[in-house]
């Protein structure tokens, strides 16, 4: 029988440092499923058990190394952080680091000119020009752009902190006209059925443009994002406000970005050219 106390111990300690609900979500049902496999009170968990667990994971279901990690991590909260055991001390397999695939320029500007409709053509836009996460565009509001100084808010993002994104102007002459067609009183700036619009509608929206567009790569929400910062890489912007605009809080999240970026490349004068 699980100890549900202990998990809801785990939720309350995770609410209080200002995890996401959906890392709540995970860590509450990772831990969840461990002790359903241990068959063993939290108190009674050794070392071994874990990595057992783990092993169990990685050979007999083949689970992937990033799933791993969240695993452990899941688990190193509630033994280590939650209950002070201190046994969540093994290695893990390491992550590997695919360089993101991103649109050139121009199959961009084919894909927000294949946009489906308007609504359409203004969200793919927004995701383009300000590189927001794509929960974080849906819940964005009506008051949380501030078009007059060319900025917008993300209230409560990532790590539950606030950050300022950009407003280009072009983005803000269709925003204008695209405010005209929302109720006076509405909240959010993409408005659905529950309030704001579905994650999975943008993702068809984006699907569906790309398709239209000709577009061979897999065009997801979150390309847009890695768009934005690659193309400002390009344009020679110092990677540490790229850094601040997407909202990294580690440089080194960032830097993944410098191995897509050939036009950076481009620019570096062999040492030979320089004697």
């Amino acid at each position: 029988m699980i100890n549900l106390e202990i998990l809801k111990k785990l939720e309350t300690e995770l609410k209080l440092r200002g995890f996401s609900q959906n890392t709540i979500k995970t860590y509450v049902l990772s831990n969840k499923l461990f002790l359903e496999w241990i068959k063993k009170q939290p108190e009674q968990v050794t070392e071994q058990d874990v990595k057992d667990y783990l092993s169990h994971l990685m050979s007999d279901n083949g689970v992937l190394a990033s799933s791993i990690a969240l695993k452990k991590a899941a688990l190193k909260f509630l033994f280590d952080e939650t209950l002070k055991k201190g046994i969540v001390n093994l290695k893990t397999p390491k992550i590997a680091k695919h360089v993101p695939v991103v649109l050139t320029k121009d199959e961009v500007k084919r894909l927000i000119d294949s946009a489906g409709s308007y609504k359409s053509r203004v969200m793919i836009q927004f995701l383009y020009s300000s590189g927001l996460r794509l929960s974080e565009l849906v819940k964005l509001k009506v008051d949380d752009l501030e078009m007059k100084e060319k900025i917008g808010w993300v209230r409560g993002g990532k790590g539950g902190k606030d950050r300022i994104f950009l407003l280009s102007e072009a983005l803000i002459k269709e925003l204008e006209k695209y405010m005209l067609t929302l109720d006076l009183n509405e909240k959010y700036l993409f408005p659905g059925k529950n309030g704001y619009i579905s994650s999975r509608n943008v993702q068809k929206i984006v699907g569906f443009a790309a398709r239209r567009a000709g577009i061979k790569k897999n065009v997801h929400p979150h390309m847009l994002r890695h768009c934005f910062a690659t193309h400002l890489l390009e344009a020679g912007v110092d990677i540490r406000k790229i850094q601040e605009l997407l909202g990294h809080s580690n440089l080194q999240t960032t830097q993944i970005y410098t191995s897509v970026s050939k036009e950076e490349l481009k620019k570096v004068r062999s040492p030979l050219d320089s004697l």
